[in-house]
């Protein structure tokens, strides 16, 4: 059972652009940010559902195309298929948690389908493009998650979002404790969120410099943050 509410959670560090691609997925996250706050404002548990079905897509998105690449070129990849695909499935996991807890209504559902079909064209085509910037993008993403995840632990400590039980699919994943509340899963899913963050931002300094990324196992990433 892991214990994350007495660690302490470090601070959420901006990436300042340093190219024009930095300075297109900054505005490109900054647009669906507005577009999050517009439609959800602090409605957090449906804004997670729908956010998190976006989230899920770039990881799988690069997996495909990393695969394709190493075939192509009869290259090992150093493990770095396997945490893009890792991190789409923890996305996914974090999508599948908030539907418990959020319960979307009909028309939430189906802007969840009009919003994954819209973005994951617009990032392959990013990704074929641009695979340093489609890897901001995904950085500066993920910069904006933690920050709505710790205004969402603001309303909890603040008894605007009630407490509830946490949905016994999170308390699995996670290792939680078995009386843990929603509080807990926010806490963990902060916790992913700024791994990707980090390991994004690395991806395409990564790649600025013409190199290979290399993979990086969950449990070293966790390391990597808990160490921060």
């Amino acid at each position: 059972m892991t214990d994350r509410v007495s660690t302490p959670f470090p601070a959420n560090p901006h990436f300042a652009p340093a190219d024009l691609g930095d300075r297109v997925a900054l505005g490109f996250v900054k647009l669906l940010r507005f577009v999050a706050d517009t439609f959800f404002a602090k409605r957090y548990g449906h804004r997670a559902v729908v956010l998190e079905t976006v989230a899920a897509v770039p990881g799988m998105v690069a997996g495909l195309l990393q695969h394709l690449r190493s075939l192509r070129r009869m290259e090992d990849d150093d493990g770095w298929i396997r945490e893009l695909l890792d991190e789409a499935d923890n996305e996914r996991m974090h999508l599948l948690t908030f539907v418990k807890i959020a319960q979307p209504s009909l028309l939430e559902r189906m802007l969840i389908l009009f919003t994954q079909f819209v973005f994951y064209n617009a990032y392959f085509f990013l990704y074929l493009a641009s695979p340093k910037t489609a890897h901001r993008v995904v950085g500066y993403f993920e910069e904006e998650a933690v920050t709505s995840y710790t205004r969402y632990l603001a309303e909890i400590d603040a008894g605007r979002h009630e407490n509830v039980p946490a949905p016994d699919l999170a308390i699995e994943y996670w290792d939680l404790a078995p009386n843990a509340r929603l509080r807990d899963v926010v806490i963990a899913v902060r916790e992913d969120e700024a791994g990707h963050r980090d390991r994004n931002h690395a991806f395409a300094d990564t790649l600025k410099r013409g190199e290979q990324p290399q993979g990086q196992s969950q449990g070293q990433a966790q390391g990597q943050l808990e160490g921060a």
